[in-house]
């Protein structure tokens, strides 16, 4: 959501500290942190933390397709790696 800023509650939550925010996938790979992230109080509460780290996600996700269709060969026979989705930061 433009412009809304997660509370404090918010933001622990979703198991993450405002003076330490990091954004890695690493944190996706951690199942305590997954299911911080995905707990009610914050897949519900807290949007723009939520959307932050699917969006992160899913262009891994893209990226990692595209370096395989790189890898194949498929991208020199004229396919395009699928556009990335508008992101709302």
């Amino acid at each position: 959501m433009k412009e809304h800023i997660e509370t404090d509650e918010c933001i622990e939550s979703c198991g993450l500290n405002r003076n330490f925010f990091g954004i890695s996938s690493d944190d996706l790979l951690e199942p305590q942190f997954v299911s911080k992230l995905c707990a009610p109080a914050c897949y519900q509460e807290c949007p723009n933390i939520v959307d932050l780290y699917f969006n992160l996600a899913a262009g891994e996700d893209l990226c990692n397709k595209n370096k395989k269709l790189q890898s194949s060969g498929a991208a020199e026979d004229g396919v395009d790696a699928p556009a990335p989705s508008p992101s709302i930061f």
